[in-house]
């Protein structure tokens, strides 16, 4: 890796912010500074001039138990207050909180005074249903302004909300529903998803009900349902609900309560080794200021004037933080989009950003390089020149996406933050600040201020500049995960077992030779071929750099000479097609690129040449079921995916080759 990142130091300029982006900016270098003079007295400034502390906290940090932190544990807030009502008492009520985009063209404009009108009208709803604190609400819902509405509300009353992702299966659901022992489900009838109602009550219905080994759910005594799809669904009676039925019976006035800021804000499930999810606990002050800090600080937000998309669901963390919480917190106009950016024409995203003169622009790398694979003539139709910022999330993002990202989408001049942070972190915690860093195409580049990371050895030594290891947090931080619920041995297992005072990311990551932080991807997408450790993520990267290559995704197989080998799984650029396709052995030329860039150890033993990767509905790419293909097993579980006919159509390409 260090030849591989010197090569590309070489091949790509660094890229220095631009003056006048630097004279206007929200934000500056002291931050740094600042926080490492004193790093709690920075977090509490931070709490206190971006939030509502209805009482003030004297505590910062109360590190006693470790690895249990409580921050500003003596204050109180109320996190829909701080969300919402402040913005309107402050005079910006007028203010448009979100432009929804349905796939279908339908659309609405909801002002922060109108979407605290709705909060408290659900609230009053949820309320009368029962929900009080402590109580945890289930909300199974598409892309639409009632999933937001329905996450303050349960906020607004101190419960705990579990967002399932809208493409989980019934079996999903119902493991989630019963680890919190939720009272309640809010979902709809249906949403709009490549063009088609894609039914979403049906799945609860299946959830809640007594099949196989699964008696009667037993702790939700209704289910809310917003009507979207307008497809038929089954009622059960007392306790399904229509959502317009019981909004339209409630009251608009609801006076927020002050919760301590240690009070459970939502669980968030994410997948575990043992295969049963787990249940990351988030709470109220620390994770708000977070998610406030670097949402200000890394887009450089200017509320007044930005239009902020981030184009994930809110059924994973980024759209927790970087479309409810963050954005909403600081005052934010946004892009909320139901459907998915290829429908109903490839350059629907595009045409949004458009309409709305989007201003900053935040998204997963899987997609750019979906876009790079589609050519830039797409983008090239709509005027882009409202985009002054762009962001990337999720995963690793090759230089080579981040190159065009930022000529084709940037127009050459917006700068890229590339954020590296998790679901259990809460918040950002690695990305340039765009006024202030040099940043390098492909590299993750700093901690924020007030963060504290290193990457270490296997015995938890600082590797040092120049060189690879494991990413940790030393230091804890202000949004971080409060456990897994119900199981505190599990959390401490888990993220702490390994170096007793250091939190273990599950990341590999690499310092180059000016000390900027290289994402190298999961642990367990680390190979082990021939006793070499090899990234996954550096071998695509690789991949992705010849000029045939819009995506790839690699997985170890098992291998009886090297113990594991390198498999390959790539898509031609549309652009490239015809001169690919006279090359007699593809396979073959892309195998010795990648032991040109890396070395002949990293070279695949198998490259296949595919239509499609098999893709979540936010992008991510399912290795486990390429590594099933890869080894001759029948495939997974593949009711995540947003096409599960892809890995049908992948299998047989494979076993024709």
């Amino acid at each position: 890796m260090n030849t591989q990142i010197d090569n590309l130091l070489h091949e790509y300029r660094k890229f220095p912010p631009s003056e006048k982006f630097s004279r206007e900016a929200e934000v500056s270098a002291d931050l740094y500074d600042e926080a490492k003079a004193d790093r709690l007295e920075f977090w509490a400034r931070q709490a206190r001039e971006l939030l509502h502390w209805d009482t003030p906290f004297t505590r910062t940090l109360d590190w006693t138990n470790p690895p249990f932190a409580k921050w500003f544990d003596d204050g109180k807030l109320n996190v829909a207050y701080n969300c919402l009502d402040r913005h309107v008492e402050a005079g910006n009520g007028s203010r448009v909180a979100f432009h929804w985009e349905g796939e279908q063209g339908d659309t609405r404009t909801v002002t922060y005074a109108e979407l605290t009108e709705e909060v408290k009208r659900a609230a009053n709803v949820l309320a009368g249903l029962g929900i009080g604190q402590g109580d945890r609400v289930a909300i199974y819902l598409p892309m639409i302004p009632e999933a937001v509405i329905s996450m303050l509300a349960v906020a607004r009353l101190g419960a705990a909300h579990s967002v399932i992702f809208g493409g989980f299966s019934a079996d999903s659901i119902r493991s989630r529903v019963d680890d919190a022992s939720a009272k309640l489900v809010i979902t709809a009838d249906g949403g709009w998803r490549k063009g088609k109602v894609s039914a979403l009550k049906p799945a609860v219905d299946a959830a809640l009900e007594a099949r196989g080994d699964l008696g009667p759910q037993e702790t939700v005594t209704n289910v809310l349902v917003v009507k979207r799809g307008e497809n038929e669904v089954d009622w059960t009676e007392n306790r399904d609900l229509w959502w317009h039925d019981e909004m339209a019976k409630a009251s608009a006035e609801h006076d927020a309560e002050a919760f301590e800021a240690e009070n459970p804000l939502f669980i968030l499930y994410t997948s575990g080794t043992t295969g049963k999810p787990k249940g990351i606990l988030h709470t109220s002050g620390g994770y708000l200021t977070q998610c406030a800090f670097t949402h200000k600080a890394v887009f450089d937000l200017k509320p007044e004037s930005d239009v902020f998309w981030c184009t994930a669901d809110v059924g994973w963390i980024t759209g927790h933080s970087y479309v409810v919480y963050g954005p909403l917190a600081n005052g934010t106009t946004q892009v909320l989009y139901e459907g998915t950016p290829d429908t109903p024409h490839p350059g629907r995203w595009w045409e949004i950003i458009e309409k709305y003169k989007v201003t900053t622009f935040y998204t997963a790398p899987t997609a750019i390089r979906s876009f790079m694979k589609l050519g830039r003539k797409i983008p090239k139709k709509f005027d882009l020149s409202s985009i002054r910022l762009l962001g990337s999330v999720g995963e690793p993002i090759n230089p080579e996406a981040w190159m065009w990202y930022r000529k084709v989408i940037g127009a050459k001049a917006a700068p890229i933050v590339d954020t590296w942070w998790q679901t259990e972190t809460g918040a950002i915690m690695i990305s340039a600040l765009p006024a202030v860093t040099e940043t390098k195409p492909g590299s993750a580049q700093v901690p924020i201020p007030g963060i504290a990371i290193d990457v270490v050895d296997e015995a938890g030594v600082p590797v040092g500049a120049d060189s690879g290891g494991l990413l940790v947090v030393t230091e804890p931080w202000p949004a971080m995960l409060r456990g897994i619920w119900g199981d505190p041995e599990r959390y401490k297992e888990t993220y702490w077992e390994k170096f007793g005072d250091k939190y273990f990311a599950g990341d590999g990551a690499r310092l180059d030779h000016e000390g900027d932080i290289w994402l190298l991807g999961r642990v367990d997408d680390v190979m082990n071929v021939s006793g070499h450790r090899l990234s996954t993520a550096e071998i695509e990267s690789a991949l992705v750099a010849h000029p045939f290559t819009a995506e790839a995704a690699v997985v170890g197989a098992s291998d009886e000479t090297t113990g594991q080998a390198v498999v390959a799984f790539v898509i031609i650029k549309e652009s490239m097609l015809e001169e690919s396709a006279a090359v007699e052995d593809i396979a073959a030329v892309l195998r010795s690129h990648v032991g040109e860039q890396i070395g002949p150890i990293a070279r695949p033993r198998d490259v296949f040449v595919v239509n499609e990767l098999p893709k979540t509905r936010s992008g991510k790419i399912m290795r486990r079921l390429l590594r099933d293909v890869a080894e001759g097993r029948e495939v997974g579980d593949t009711t995540t995916l947003a096409d599960t006919t892809v890995m049908q159509i992948i299998t047989g390409q494979v076993t024709a080759k």
